[in-house]
């Protein structure tokens, strides 16, 4: 069995959406709007994208979304709470019933102790239910962002189910 690309994996998300009924926003950082582009790869992608968030400094984070600075402040905006803060605020300034959210380091500078090149929280989000993860991606820069947009998609594949 071949790997699903990116715009496949994005047709099926919005299947998924369609057959709900349900809006998808994206709060995106280290991917810099690559989800959302993903989505909009896809035609139709207006019936089920209402909006995309490009969070790429902690002001942006909490003037856009809502994230408090305190809790940047104390963990880091690479953290699962932040990603989950993220995931709720994009839900909170859109239109949107499901969220997905993105935080990381993508290299090749940016690491900190405990939190090497690579590190990515996500986050995903219905308003009722919050599901976080943190991984750790091989690779360069690209790399890392490549496999995040396609974790983010896959995530949000199992999160709608």
């Amino acid at each position: 069995m071949t790997t699903p690309t990116i715009i496949e994996l994005a047709t099926r998300v919005g299947q998924a959406l369609q057959q709900k009924g349900w809006l998808l926003t994206t709060a995106e950082s280290c991917t810099g709007g690559g989800i959302a582009q993903a989505i909009t790869e896809i035609a139709g992608s207006t019936g089920w994208f209402d909006c995309g968030f490009v969070t790429y400094s902690n002001a942006s984070k909490t003037e856009m979304l809502d994230v408090p600075a305190a809790l940047m402040a104390q963990l880091g905006s690479v953290s699962e709470e932040v990603a989950a803060a993220m995931a709720n605020g994009a839900l909170g300034a859109s239109n949107a019933h499901v969220a997905v959210s993105v935080t990381g380091i993508a290299g090749p500078t940016g690491a900190v102790p405990g939190k090497p090149v690579g590190t990515v929280c996500f986050g995903w989000s219905d308003g009722n239910q919050v599901r976080t993860e943190r991984l750790v991606f091989p690779g360069d820069r690209q790399a890392v962002r490549e496999q995040t947009v396609v974790h983010a998609l896959r995530g949000l594949l199992r999160f709608i189910d």
